[in-house]
């Protein structure tokens, strides 16, 4: 079965907001990109099935800048929505990125305002003025003309090239050990790729003073007040991590087996757990 990997990116406008509220906006992040994939792939019009993905946080660029975004994995079709048969997508093809890209951009704005207008969200340095309603309103107005960056692509290397990039994500932060070419009393230097270039000119290597180098760091690292309650999955890869499947273990259970049947093939062994601990990663709040 073939699976496509589908990125959802927040604009640099509604980063900077993030960067003062990052627990509400990467949730808002989560929970608008899973809708759109859900809500999209059960339109008949374009695939008519109940779709379950997997869903990764990622907060830096390659030179450990802010830039929040989703690593979405999901499989090439679903379960049809009278539950009786397996859809797959056209070979090559699972949504059209323009049509994912409007409605994550209206689904993500009306739950940043709606954090707003609850004062969820803080401000400050050069955004406090956006702590009133009209600023915010002003800030907002050329985001909802603006085109949403959204990726949508089968992987070259199959899901298992996936799979191998997506936990990198979930137990490291913004930077290997293999990218670092050398430290002074003053400055750190790495290797990063500057992905505007082509070719060769896209690898560089970047030297930062060492207090620039751990305010980029800092940035990526998830406060500790941030954790969710105990009885939830570990909070570092809650807080990076979510899956998204049906609403109820039941229906998880009819699912899971029908989705096999469809496909021909045995089910795996269910495990209540796993669609327990699914439904506690579907969202952090109410």
């Amino acid at each position: 079965m073939p699976y496509y990997h589908v990125v959802f990116t927040l604009p640099a406008p509604i980063a900077d907001i993030a960067y003062y509220n990052k627990a509400i906006l990467y949730d808002i992040l989560f929970k608008a990109a899973a809708e759109t994939l859900i809500t999209i792939a059960a339109d008949p019009k374009h695939l008519g099935a109940r779709i379950g993905l997997t869903a990764v946080l990622h907060t830096w660029g390659s030179a450990l800048t802010h830039h929040p975004h989703v690593h979405i994995i999901v499989p090439g079709g679903g379960i049809s929505l009278d539950g009786e048969r397996w859809i797959s997508c056209r070979p090559g093809f699972f949504l059209p990125v323009r049509v994912l890209s409007r409605l994550f951009r209206r689904l993500f704005l009306a739950r940043l305002v709606g954090a707003h207008d609850a004062g969820c969200l803080q401000f400050f340095a050069n955004h406090v003025h956006l702590a009133e309603r009209h600023a915010f309103t002003a800030y907002l107005a050329p985001l909802r003309r603006a085109e949403w960056v959204v990726y949508s692509k089968r992987p070259f290397g199959g899901p298992e090239a996936v799979l191998a990039y997506l936990p990198r994500y979930t137990h490291r932060v913004a930077i290997s050990n293999s990218r670092l070419i050398g430290i002074t009393n003053t400055s750190v230097i790495f290797k990063w790729k500057d992905y505007r270039a082509g070719g060769r000119e896209r690898a560089k290597v970047m030297t930062l003073a060492i207090d620039e180098f751990i305010r980029r760091f800092l940035v990526h690292v998830l406060r500790c007040s941030d954790r969710p309650q105990p009885q939830s999955p570990p909070w570092r890869s809650r807080l990076r991590l979510r899956q998204w499947s049906e609403r109820s273990s039941r229906r998880s259970q009819t699912a899971h087996h029908r989705g096999a049947e469809c496909r021909n093939r045995p089910p795996a062994p269910f495990h209540w757990r796993s669609f327990s601990q699914r439904r506690a990663w579907r969202c952090c709040a109410p």
